[in-house]
């Protein structure tokens, strides 16, 4: 279950089904994916964050005994590209979060596992709680994280590390986690609600257009060279010093 607050320039997605530990479904991602699609240009930061003791479990187990979507026998039945576009789906549930010019946080408290962990990575900050861990589950199930997860791992901890963490399935706990790069900031459990408020105020308190433009700056040097990337710094500081001067 996703619920969203809308609060001026801020808007909090939800996962709110603590009873599942926040497990995911078909459900779940076309929820997320929606939110996505209908984010208003007015939002400046966007915080994900879940009710209950966990950030989120992963894929709802009930899913590989067909009592939840998305039906993964149906799937196979058809061809590889048809369960490959069906994938491609599903994907867009956690790639909006970077693509969007809003910045986006999650907000981690316990476990966040597969599923949940890219989901996690799918965001721009992860402000989490002392009690926080992370783990890819997927190649002891004989299986792959397919969610969008990996690239982000690997641009966030590096190539060895993210092999070990999606090989071995060890949990990084929120120590290691804030050491590599996965967790921006660590807080106790009671503090995760102010940190995240005192955070998104800092963020809301910068120029807009300049915050838009830095983020796709940051974002596009992970695929520019240099020349690329002094060429777009180029454009976008032309473009705010016009509207700075009013020319």
């Amino acid at each position: 279950m996703i619920e969203t607050i809308r609060d001026g320039w801020r808007l909090d997605v939800i996962l709110n089904n603590p009873s599942r530990l926040n497990a995911m479904t078909e459900e779940t991602w076309q929820a997320l994916a929606q939110v996505g699609r209908e984010l208003s240009e007015e939002v400046r930061v966007v915080v994900l964050r879940a009710e209950g003791r966990s950030f989120s479990a992963g894929l709802d187990r009930r899913v590989f005994a067909g009592e939840a979507k998305p039906d993964l026998a149906g799937l196979l039945a058809g061809s590889d590209v048809e369960f490959q576009a069906a994938i491609g789906v599903f994907q867009e549930a956690f790639t909006w979060w970077r693509k969007s010019d809003a910045i986006t946080i999650a907000a981690v408290q316990g476990d966040a596992i597969g599923a949940g962990f890219q989901l996690a990575l799918a965001c721009d900050f992860r402000i989490v709680t002392e009690d926080a861990r992370f783990s890819l589950r997927e190649t002891s199930l004989g299986l792959v994280p397919d969610l969008a997860g990996t690239k982000p791992l690997v641009e966030l901890v590096g190539y060895s590390r993210a092999l070990e963490i999606a090989l071995t399935g060890a949990p990084v706990d929120s120590t290691r986690a804030l050491q590599i790069g996965l967790a921006n900031r660590v807080v106790p459990a009671s503090e995760l609600h102010n940190a995240i408020n005192s955070f998104v105020e800092s963020l809301l308190a910068l120029p807009e257009a300049s915050v838009r433009a830095t983020k796709r700056l940051i974002l596009g040097a992970l695929t520019s060279n240099f020349e690329e990337q002094e060429l777009a710094e180029g454009r976008e500081q032309t473009q705010l010093l016009r509207m700075t001067m009013g020319q």
